[in-house]
């Protein structure tokens, strides 16, 4: 069963298909903190460590539904992740890399608007940890949860690129494979003062 994805005030929806193949993570780095800052989101996306919660699926299993005109894209260097948001609220929604040919999409559990217990029974609590020096209180590492976290995000990036389901992905031009919009790349000084 599809898993819905919309934007605090609805305007943006998607939907990803088979959930059960995603794997849940909670990423500590600095980057996920800064894009936090940068929509102002930090009380509603970072947990009391500075942890984002993400669901890390294959893009092509991803479809927007509604109001894919109000995605914006920002970047915090020209060679860091693509981060994608809904302008209309500024709901962090996910990061991709900056080329579709490695097939991954973590979507930011923000964007997940059905209860804690349905999130739970979709993907799985949070057991992997990442990032974890980057914390802002104590984070206990999970070597064995996200080695085998890994592993599962590898094999679908493989299985995409293989079946050449990887030009399937709704942040990318299928044709030309350039991001659907332009990323906002930061300059130095605006990613000095989201790292706080």
């Amino acid at each position: 069963m599809d898993f819905a994805i919309r934007c605090e005030c609805g305007a943006v929806q998607a939907a990803l298909a088979e959930p059960q193949r995603a794997t849940r993570v909670v990423c500590y780095c600095r980057d996920c903190q800064a894009f936090a800052r940068f929509l102002g989101q930090t009380a509603r996306t970072l947990n009391p460590c500075g942890g984002t919660d993400i669901v890390a699926a294959s893009p092509h299993r991803l479809r927007f539904t509604h109001g894919v005109e109000a995605l914006r894209c920002m970047s915090l260097s020209g060679k860091g992740l693509l981060r994608w948001y809904a302008g209309c609220c500024s709901t962090p929604l996910a990061n991709t890399p900056r080329d579709r040919a490695l097939p991954y999409v973590g979507i930011v559990l923000d964007c997940l608007p059905e209860s804690a217990a349905a999130r739970d029974a979709a993907f799985g609590p949070a057991r992997i940890a990442l990032n974890t020096a980057s914390a802002t209180g104590p984070v206990a590492a999970t070597r064995f949860a996200t080695l085998a976290g890994v592993l599962k995000i590898l094999r679908n990036v493989m299985a995409a690129r293989l079946s050449g389901k990887y030009r399937d992905n709704p942040f990318f031009e299928r044709d030309s494979g350039r991001p659907v919009v332009a990323p906002e790349v930061l300059t130095s000084s605006q990613r000095r003062s989201l790292y706080g």
